[in-house]
């Protein structure tokens, strides 16, 4: 996965795969991507979201409650690529569904719908070895998540590891939205500026165009989730995908 963030700072949406609907999710990414995001996080729902706060908590129980899979979320990717070739695309997902479908498996289908990297967030990198030799031969690019609390030695293997971006969490804790940037975050990112000439990219709580002209000033890319998911959860979907596109347009802007 290259990762090349058409302005700066780049632009990383996550969206629950499956909330309200995976047609709807579809057509909110595709106006996400029109409308200046440069990289799609689909989140594959999860009934125990341990890492994620309230908003994506609930929409995650909204989409397992309609039966949403991880095939279904794979199903989804091939109709992105298919219709956004030059979008980057990675599978967000905690670790379980991927150990039930095999991570061989996984890798090799996930390369096959054409997604470019993949996010398991209780994935460490001390315990990754199958995971990245799977990933390395299926050509995909491991991210992992990068904390403001983790030593030099384990951001250097982070580092080391991760293809396409690296994910620095702006905040220890839970996901969802805050009223600044966490100071964290710049010297995160700082940090691991030493260990990478990767693209860093900060998330959690970024939820305005405020916080990523922030973010902009110290890493290469912002990453907004929450904020969208509660939008998504307060329109009607026929008109969440409209929603979701003027709200990046403003970001952009």
């Amino acid at each position: 996965m290259s990762v090349s963030f058409r302005k700066k700072p780049g632009l990383v949406v996550y969206l629950t795969a499956g909330d309200p609907d995976l047609a709807t999710t579809r057509d909110i990414a595709l106006a996400a991507i029109d409308n200046g995001a440069d990289v799609i996080e689909l989140g594959v729902p999860f009934s125990d979201p341990l890492a994620d706060g309230p908003v994506i908590q609930r929409a995650s129980e909204r989409a397992v409650a309609r039966g949403v899979r991880l095939t279904d979320v794979l199903e989804l990717t091939k109709e992105l690529r298919a219709a956004r070739p030059a979008a980057g695309l990675v599978l967000f997902s905690y670790l379980n569904p991927v150990v039930r479908m095999g991570m061989g498996a996984f890798c090799a289908r996930a390369a096959g719908v054409g997604a470019d990297g993949v996010l398991l967030t209780d994935m460490i990198v001390e315990e990754a070895g199958e995971y990245l030799e799977a990933m390395k031969a299926n050509g995909l690019a491991p991210i992992f998540l990068a904390a403001p609390t983790s030593p030099d030695a384990r951001l250097k293997a982070i580092a080391g590891v991760s293809q396409g971006f690296v994910y620095a969490i702006s905040r220890v804790g839970i996901t969802g939205t805050q009223q600044k940037v966490a100071g964290d975050a710049s010297e995160l990112v700082t940090r691991l500026r030493r260990f990478t000439k990767l693209p860093i990219a900060v998330g959690f709580g970024i939820s305005n165009a405020e916080h990523v002209k922030a973010v902009g000033e110290f890493a290469d890319a912002a990453i907004i989730g929450s904020a969208i998911v509660a939008l998504i959860e307060k329109t009607p979907p026929a008109d969440a995908a409209t929603a979701v596109g003027q709200f990046i347009a403003g970001l952009r802007a």
